[in-house]
């Protein structure tokens, strides 16, 4: 029961910092998408490569007709999930990437070498933080992932993307202050793929 109260709190601690990395990168995706291709660049043939964006953005769109709203930009990109923003970070966007996409980073963002950010720095620790998240929201065990470590990569990616977001998480985040001082000891289970 401890080992359970203790993974709530924990997923509640990192709720925050993880919904303000999930609104950073949509927001700075889409305002950096709209200015090179328009409002609706969703929309536009062929754009999208990855079959479930396709399916998500047609979703949306019919949610939204559903509850009798217009079928604006601003509420077709709310409705798209954090899978979606990181599949645009998938190999096959690496022209994207070069193109327009790395213009959506802060100019001096850096990687833990000091280089400039390609588009496999940022998926490599967005993918972990993608499957942390869904875990947070199903409400599944997180005590054998390494929270310490992703709880930075969230707060660094998220400054990466807006100093701003990343100055509003560390006033809001308790995930520091709840996380144990003694690092937390779990027997062995199968192998699950978690980091």
């Amino acid at each position: 029961m401890e080992l359970y109260a203790l993974n709530t709190a924990l997923s509640e601690a990192l709720n925050t910092p993880l919904q303000m990395l999930e609104v950073a990168l949509r927001n700075r995706f889409h305002t950096t998408l709209s200015a090179a291709y328009g409002l609706f660049w969703f929309d536009a043939p062929d754009f999208l490569k990855v079959g479930h964006q396709v399916e998500q953005v047609q979703k949306a769109k019919e949610l939204l007709t559903e509850q009798g709203k217009p079928l604006e930009p601003g509420r077709i990109v709310a409705a798209l999930t954090f899978g979606f923003w990181t599949a645009l970070l998938n190999t096959v966007y690496e022209d994207l990437w070069r193109s327009t996409l790395h213009q959506a980073m802060q100019p001096d963002a850096r990687d833990e070498k000091g280089r400039g950010l390609s588009r496999k720095s940022l998926t490599r620790p967005l993918t972990p933080l993608r499957e942390l998240r869904n875990r947070v929201a199903h409400h599944e065990p997180i005590l054998e992932w390494n929270l310490p470590k992703h709880h930075a990569n969230i707060v660094r990616i998220t400054g990466w993307l807006s100093p701003a977001a990343k100055a509003w998480t560390h006033a809001r985040s308790r995930f520091l202050s709840v996380y144990p001082a003694q690092p937390i000891a779990l027997a062995k289970q199968d192998a699950q793929g978690c980091p």
